[in-house]
């Protein structure tokens, strides 16, 4: 799947994301909060996650927004105990939240399917109301993405971050009043090409990329590292801030670039730690995050991020760095829409 010109499809889709966030907020909320108020009336004790790729990582968002501002436990579940194991968990009165683009994938929906034989409570949040997924699940939430045509995912990747987050905070009774700046901030973003373009020239030739973060911005350094994967080829590896400390800092020079993710808030808070040793080690530091951060670095870009609560902050955080895959991409002469060896629905057992 190729245009006639490299990445015309992935630049179209990231473009439509503000369009894409205000969908959600208009049409979609009302039918996600009237679907949380049914999930939590069956009062769940647990929370399991399920997702593969990209979906993973925003399922990972989930996880810390669940913990956070529910205090509910929260797993990410291995489906190989299901699928290749068959093992049957006891599930009642879990809530298992399987993420999925494209609600296609055998492995997803027999382990949703198992869950839901098993006891759980079964919900889809998926960009295909007509997908298998969706058929086997108790509930489902449409992203309201619209059809994503370019391999790697720009679009649903922060339409679910948003449904997700609505979710959630419909689950604990708030009204996701945090979210409405959203669609404005993430066309300020994204309207910056220019400025991710000149950064991009800086990486075109790097060999090996280390991203990092903490908290809530973790998903975004996970997401990123696959876009950088996927799009360009070059080996991006992602940490957390406190697990680089525990060994990978060794790797760290002043060649090899490292990204890091710096949420305002206390993930970035707890960063600092590692940012401070990442500068002691004469590292190339690209800084996502605050203009104060990005002072301290080797470059990096600014968000407009002042007064945005922390919890929808990853929303933003995706929108330069998904930029910055796509124009290393082109800047090695490769065809972001197109990545080799890789399909739109990865049919995983």
């Amino acid at each position: 799947m190729s245009s006639e010109r490299p990445g015309l499809i992935m630049s179209g889709e990231m473009s439509e994301q503000p369009v894409v966030l205000r969908r959600i907020l208009d049409e979609g909320a009302p039918r996600i909060r009237e679907t949380a108020r049914r999930i939590a009336a069956r009062k769940p004790r647990f929370v399991l996650l399920t997702a593969r790729g990209t979906s993973d990582n925003a399922a990972l968002y989930a996880k810390y927004l669940l913990e956070v501002r529910l205090g509910i436990p929260c797993g990410l579940t291995s489906m190989s105990t299901t699928t290749a194991y068959g093992a049957r968990p006891d599930l009642s009165d879990v809530l298992v939240v399987t993420v999925s683009q494209s609600g296609g994938s055998p492995d997803l929906v027999a382990s949703t399917r198992a869950a839901r034989e098993t006891g759980a409570v079964t919900l889809a949040v998926t960009n295909n109301a007509d997908s298998p997924l969706a058929a086997v699940s108790e509930y489902h939430l449409d992203i309201l993405a619209g059809p994503e045509k370019a391999l790697p995912a720009t679009k649903t990747y922060t339409a679910s971050l948003l449904t997700l987050y609505l979710f959630v905070e419909s689950l604990r009774g708030g009204d996701g009043s945090a979210a409405m700046a959203l669609p404005e901030l993430a066309l300020r973003v994204l309207a910056r090409g220019d400025e991710v373009k000149q950064l991009a020239s800086r990486y075109r030739f790097a060999e090996r990329m280390v991203l990092t973060s903490r908290g809530y911005g973790y998903p975004t350094a996970k997401e990123a590292a696959l876009k950088l994967m996927e799009t360009s080829y070059i080996p991006a590896l992602s940490y957390s801030g406190a697990d680089l400390l525990h060994g990978p800092l060794a790797m760290v020079d002043n060649i090899s670039p490292v990204i890091a993710i710096v949420t305002e808030g206390k993930g970035g808070e707890a960063l600092q730690p590692v940012l401070e040793r990442l500068r002691g080690r004469g590292a190339d530091l690209f800084v996502v995050g605050s203009e104060a951060e990005v002072a301290k670095a080797s470059a990096g870009f600014a968000l407009p991020t002042g007064g945005v609560a922390e919890e929808v902050q990853p929303v933003l955080e995706i929108l330069p760095l998904q930029m910055l895959a796509y124009e290393i991409t082109i800047a090695r002469g490769q065809d972001p829409d197109a990545p080799r060896a890789l399909a739109k629905v990865t049919e995983t057992h």
